[in-house]
């Protein structure tokens, strides 16, 4: 994880400083910026700073169930979309939908008229990789122009690819428009790690490399003491991840089907977030 802490580096080194019109705190940026990870070497969890398995696991999850209510999430004691949410605990048309079901222009009709199709991306993707691997369209988008209104948070993280080498190993290139580097950071390279071994092992593939493309790459103001500090600890060793091999559908992953072994870290370090 050494190439995270070079990137926190290079962002207060180099970095411009400005005010945030949505949230009102300031950040120092960096645009375009690329992250790499070999995932046959470990599961790439922050060890400087402990980083939150269970919000990581339970936010993927929810996401592939195509749930946009934070009910499931605070439910298992995650809060993290809390601030965004409605009065009904709705965020809109935001990741799980587009996902599992964005709402085609073609429409099909029904008894009660015609309605827009659903067009499952997740799922169509695994079938596509199961069935022309070579295949250079394995790709799920939450940026949804029309929806983008709707939505109470529009995607951060918006585009990911796979990419299958020799019918045998599995890529993920994750793009992301906007980064808060020092909380989101350490959750979106273990979420699409994860997501990459999900869909790794349900294809018959195993996981080799995540790629993160980020634009506006960005550490809050109000982390730069924190940032400070994590930059002068030292990577631990990466854990491993294990998933139940019992599991050949994405949509039967449970909590407890996934599991990460031997993670050392350093003590937690808090940030407020920004919203």
């Amino acid at each position: 994880m050494r190439n995270y802490l070079d990137m926190l580096q290079k962002i207060a080194d180099e970095g411009y400083d400005t005010i945030n019109d949505r949230t009102g705190v300031g950040t120092r940026a960096i645009f375009g910026h690329q992250l790499k990870y070999d995932l046959k070497k470990g599961f790439p969890l922050v060890t400087t700073n402990r980083t939150w398995m269970k919000g990581v696991v339970h936010e993927l999850l929810w996401m592939i169930s195509g749930n946009t209510n934070v009910k499931y999430l605070q439910d298992n004691k995650v809060k993290i979309w809390d601030a965004w949410a409605d009065e009904n605990g709705d965020l809109g048309p935001v990741y799980g939908s587009q996902w599992r079901s964005w709402k085609s222009h073609k429409r099909q009709e029904k008894l009660s008229g015609s309605i827009p199709q659903e067009i499952d991306q997740l799922r169509n993707v695994i079938e596509r990789i199961k069935e022309n691997p070579n295949c250079r369209r394995l790709i799920v988008t939450a940026w949804n122009p029309a929806e983008v209104p709707d939505m109470n948070l529009p995607p951060c993280h918006f585009v990911y690819q796979f990419n299958v080498r020799n019918n045998e190993l599995l890529d993920c290139h994750m793009n992301i428009r906007s980064w808060d580097t020092f909380l989101g950071g350490p959750f979106n390279i273990a979420q699409y790690a994860l997501l990459t071994h999900m869909v790794a092992q349900v294809t018959g593939l195993r996981a080799n490399e995540l790629t993160i493309s980020s634009g506006n790459t960005h550490i809050y103001m109000n982390h730069f003491e924190q940032v400070g500090k994590q930059l002068l600890r030292t990577p631990h060793p990466l854990p491993t991840l294990k998933l139940n091999r019992d599991i050949m559908d994405i949509d039967n992953f449970k909590y407890e089907d996934i599991e990460v072994v031997d993670y050392t870290h350093d003590e937690h370090i808090a940030g407020e977030v920004a919203v």
